[in-house]
């Protein structure tokens, strides 16, 4: 058993710690109503964007002159993996589940003979991933000196790939990121960007606030205006998923470092009761000898 002095340094060594998970929980809470309003104000922007890209896109299928980020490269042999994690841990399953899916995703395409080429988007993804996929990772986006996150950062990361793309370095483009739901709940998603996804609701056309479906037409035309959209789309596909990310990220660790606070409260009240039973049997046992010393005289 310790001693008393031992379980005094440790009670003393938890309740320090627990007094660091309760600040970090508080910090996550106010950090987490921000990136909570940037992402839930990304989304209708976002989801705009691919219906203007659907509709657009109807009018150019069958075209031979339609943008490869549009309709692809009439191949899929190399796939490109962008895994957007964080730069820092402490926030529970967060990172470990959207480097799994991308592992599992990875592994399957390598099953099926496919190339594949990783960028990270933060050091916990490239951490992750390094050890299996280490040859595969082609580049790490750093954004931890980055305080509050900005589109120029998703510019810089769609400008990125887009020139790997022209180059001929892969077909397929995937985002892998975190959709935030709620403060319990963050859920890992796919998202392919390059070619673009159209879904096929979205293709049949935009609904307008009446109900009836909203007929558009263009100036100039509409493969002019697909070469600048489609590559403010991977951008605009990107932002959003940093900003699910970001939000993810602090309702992740907001409910870690709120289990973490809980766990170290009840191993102080643990390791109290054992103190104060030690001591009491120290004292009795003190006692006894001076009892059993003095009768002895």
């Amino acid at each position: 058993m310790p001693s008393l002095k031992d379980l005094r340094n440790r009670i003393a060594s938890v309740k320090a710690t627990q007094k660091i998970t309760k600040a970090m929980q508080m910090v996550a809470a106010a950090k987490l109503r921000r990136a909570q309003e940037s992402a839930e104000a990304a989304r209708p922007y976002a989801e705009r964007m691919e219906s203007v890209l659907a509709n657009l896109s109807d009018a150019l299928k069958g075209r031979d002159d339609a943008s490869p980020l549009l309709i692809g490269t009439g191949k899929d042999d190399v796939h490109l993996l962008l895994v957007a994690t964080a730069e820092r841990g402490l926030c529970g399953g967060f990172n470990a589940s959207i480097s799994k899916l991308a592992r599992v995703h990875a592994q399957d395409l390598m099953s099926q003979g496919k190339t594949v080429k990783i960028i990270c988007i933060g050091k916990k993804g490239h951490d992750a991933l390094k050890r299996e996929f280490g040859s595969h990772i082609i580049d790490l986006v750093d954004l931890k000196s980055v305080r509050h996150l900005a589109f120029v950062n998703a510019q810089d990361i769609a400008r990125k790939v887009i020139g790997l793309f022209e180059a001929g370095e892969f077909d397929v483009c995937t985002l892998f990121y975190s959709k935030f739901k709620n403060v319990m709940t963050q859920t890992p998603t796919p998202q392919q960007v390059i070619p673009a996804m159209i879904e096929v609701e979205a293709s049949a056309g935009v609904v307008a606030d009446s109900g009836a479906v909203a007929c558009y037409e263009y100036e100039p035309e509409e493969s002019e205006i697909l070469e600048d959209l489609l590559p403010r789309n991977i951008a605009v596909q990107i932002f959003r998923g940093l900003l699910e990310n970001a939000a993810s990220e602090q309702g992740a660790r907001m409910s870690a470092m709120d289990n973490a606070t809980r766990n170290a409260g009840e191993m102080i009240d643990k390791l109290t009761i054992t103190y104060n039973r030690s001591r009491q049997a120290q004292i009795t046992k003190e006692l006894i000898e001076i009892i059993s010393g003095a009768e002895a005289l």
